[in-house]
């Protein structure tokens, strides 16, 4: 089928190859313009791109594809492309820009979307953060067609994956873009049997973009629901705390029975390092200070001691 593609992380490269692989060359590949990134700010193509770049698919990186919007050239330039390209359906899959009529309208069998997330629970632009923060006990991937809402078109296919306790974004996102991938192959396979289906109009729920002001903890929540956000927030934009004025990450921690002063180091010794939060205790397992890398509780102690007593801060 000659298809196009949108999508701009790895979550979307994955299924892009795979589609490539199952024998559907992309004939236009859409994906976000470079972005600053690493030590020195450099500017990093996506990795959609990278796997554009290496098996020669055409390219196009518009700022937006609104024709009214800001940047009007990008758009008629975009136009222009996929309708000389005149792909049979779009894929779309984490691209990062809204999808105005006319491109929805424009491949005959229509754009279907990978979505993160058991639909219509998690609407929206952060369903794996969500899914982990709330304690949802599974996540999955839904293949719908697209319409002009956020994320509320007709679905084609589901399938859902258990979250593990110890399952951060990282693990969560790796195990739903394999699925996505596999989905996305399935449903071009089997396009003109399958049967599309309205979402339901119960369980509706929006997963909304992870902000980094979220990252600062507070140690009056219960201990569990901290626990779900270091997960939910790792690797970004992780969880953090202050302690003498000093900003200090935190990776991973462990629910433990405990009570005292929300904020307050209950213990720290033999390389465990315990703080008392709303309800319950966490202990801290893996930190960061600024400018180190993530070390165990054991290793950061020996360099960074916290006395039990100290109160730590937000």
């Amino acid at each position: 089928m000659r298809i196009g593609f949108a999508g701009t992380p790895e979550f979307a490269r994955i299924a892009l190859v795979a589609l490539a692989d199952a024998g559907h060359e992309p004939v236009l590949v859409l994906t976000q313009p470079d972005r600053p990134g690493g030590r020195g700010m450099k500017l990093q193509p996506s990795p959609v791109k990278q796997a554009a770049l290496a098996r020669g698919w055409p390219l196009a990186q518009p700022r937006s594809l609104r024709l009214d919007g800001r940047w009007p050239e990008d758009a008629l330039a975009a136009q222009a492309a996929l309708g000389a390209a005149a792909p049979e359906v779009l894929v779309v899959a984490a691209y990062g820009l809204i999808l105005p009529a006319w491109v929805l309208e424009l491949p005959a069998r229509g754009c279907l979307n990978i979505h993160g997330s058991l639909l219509p629970r998690w609407r929206g632009a952060a369903p794996i953060q969500r899914a982990l923060e709330a304690g949802d006990p599974e996540s999955g991937i839904t293949i719908m067609q697209m319409d002009a809402g956020l994320d509320t078109g007709a679905m084609l296919l589901e399938k859902a994956v258990a979250i593990d306790a110890e399952d951060n974004a990282s693990l969560l996102h790796d195990k739903l873009a394999q699925i996505g991938a596999e989905l996305i192959v399935d449903a071009l396979a089997r396009l003109g049997e399958l049967r599309a289906r309205p979402q339901p109009a119960q369980g509706v729920s929006y997963a909304h973009k992870i902000e980094k002001a979220e990252a600062a903890i507070d140690w009056t929540q219960p201990a569990a629901v901290i626990e779900r956000r270091l997960r939910a927030f790792d690797p970004f934009p992780g969880c953090s705390f202050s302690c003498g004025g000093a900003r200090i990450k935190l990776w991973r921690g462990r629910i433990v029975a405990a009570t005292s002063a929300p904020g307050t180091v209950l213990a720290s010794e033999a390389g465990r390092l315990v703080v008392a939060c709303g309800e319950a205790a966490l202990e801290l397992l893996e930190l960061q200070a600024g400018g180190g890398r993530r070390c165990a509780a054991s290793d950061f102690l020996r360099g960074h001691p916290i006395p039990a007593g100290t109160r730590l801060e937000a």
